[in-house]
């Protein structure tokens, strides 16, 4: 083929540069992103366990986009983790375990602002499925001679503050610091001969 031929070709788009569309290599991160989808999907019941090492090896084996596509076909995007925070009303700004207890749980959506009392009594706020209602919360915990745990997701900034008095305000393996651009919560507690304690699902 002549010079010209060449150019010509070029010109009319018959000569493709390499690596573009579904020949693209992936990234470690577009792995990652694809192997999240994979595991969201079995979470939420799309895909049965079973099939779970069966996406993943494929996952980590793609070396094309194309490949990649194919590891995780039929499958939705994750929710974004912007979607965390929401435009949607509190469902509820505070509770109350008093002689008794409360739990707030499941999809929910916690306020700017929550306060939880626990007195001779005990509750739990449960934030790992919840969604917020601006991007820095702060959950405001008092315990008197009862107690109140606050369970977290791992994708989340948390902080806890405070202090007990003949009682105990800490965190059990919940991470301070989750993914760039997280919500961010701030457990500010106090404990009277009880407990407030930060901690992750399961523990």
């Amino acid at each position: 083929m002549t010079e010209q031929t060449k150019t010509s070709a070029r010109g009319k788009g018959l000569a493709p540069a390499a690596g573009s569309g579904h020949e693209v290599l992936v990234s470690d991160e577009d792995r990652e992103r694809a192997a999240e989808r994979v595991r969201a999907a079995v979470g939420e019941g799309r895909l049965e366990l079973g099939e779970l090492d069966g996406r993943l090896s494929g996952v980590y084996r793609a070396r094309t986009l194309g490949e990649l596509t194919a590891a995780v076909h039929g499958l939705p995007e994750p929710t974004p983790r912007g979607r965390l925070v929401v435009d949607r009303a509190p469902t509820s700004k505070g509770a109350l375990g008093l002689f008794g207890g409360f739990r707030r749980a499941g999809e929910w959506v916690v306020p700017p602002r929550f306060t939880a009392w626990s007195m001779w009594g005990g509750g739990q706020v449960d934030l790992t499925e919840a969604r917020f209602a601006a991007q820095e919360t702060e959950i405001r915990a008092v315990a008197l001679w009862g107690a109140t745990g606050i369970v977290v997701p791992d994708d989340i900034d948390v902080d806890v503050r405070g202090f007990g008095l003949f009682g105990l305000v800490g965190r059990r393996g919940a991470r301070r610091s989750g993914r760039p651009g997280a919500p961010r919560v701030v457990v500010r507690a106090f404990a009277l001969f009880g407990a407030v304690i930060t901690k992750p699902k399961g523990e």
